[in-house]
């Protein structure tokens, strides 16, 4: 999975002219996995890691959930192949219209695992969990293309005791990015500092 996020440049990594992300940390990686829908070998073999796990792990499940936005054609990917009903969920209800947070059908009691492109502190994505908890659903766990590996995103699932598994992560990408010499090997000291600090790194 590492390998092909970073042969379609889904995963940039630019030590030396950092990222700016929304919450103003400083990163020497930026990931935008909607990339890889335009590769029909990548897409395909994302949908099936990820219908692998589901099956492997989520037995039972009845209804997939994709994250808006990124997690939308992924989930909807994975439950046409498992041939589940599927519905996706808004970071919060629409100011318009039904004012719907979840949109398509989901039945009080319904088990449904919540499929997520990015994970990094896990905040937006267990808002997705909440909103599905508080409809009566019965949240089995959720997967994921890529995650960080933040301490913080753990805790928070596990506060949540939300199941989570990734295809992939911050150091097996790394460790794929110098075998592809995508990154010199100096980089990789700025790049473990990081990892260990995000939100002092390079201030």
């Amino acid at each position: 999975m590492a390998r092909h996020l970073l042969t379609v440049q889904a995963v940039q990594l630019r030590p030396d002219a950092p990222f700016t992300w929304s919450s103003g940390w400083l990163s020497p990686i930026y990931c935008d996995n909607r990339v890889t829908l335009a590769y029909p070998e990548v897409r395909s073999f994302i949908k099936n890691a990820l219908t692998d796990v589901i099956r492997q792990q989520f037995a039972g499940v009845e209804v997939i959930a994709g994250v808006a936005t990124a997690g939308i054609p992924q989930g909807a990917l994975v439950a046409d192949v498992l041939g589940l009903p599927y519905c996706y969920v808004r970071p919060e209800p629409k100011k318009h219209g039904m004012g719907k947070q979840i949109e398509g059908y989901l039945a009080e009691g319904q088990r449904v695992v919540v499929i997520e492109d990015l994970i990094s502190t896990g905040g937006s994505s267990l808002k997705v969990v909440d909103a599905l908890r508080q409809a009566g659903a019965d949240v089995l766990g959720m997967a994921a293309i890529f995650t960080y590996g933040f301490a913080l995103a753990e805790q928070n699932f596990q506060e949540r005791s939300v199941p989570l598994i990734c295809l992939s992560n911050y150091d097996v990408l790394i460790s794929e990015a110098r075998k592809l010499d995508y990154i010199p090997e100096e980089a990789l000291t700025p790049l473990a500092a990081w990892r260990q600090n995000p939100g002092e790194w390079n201030r």
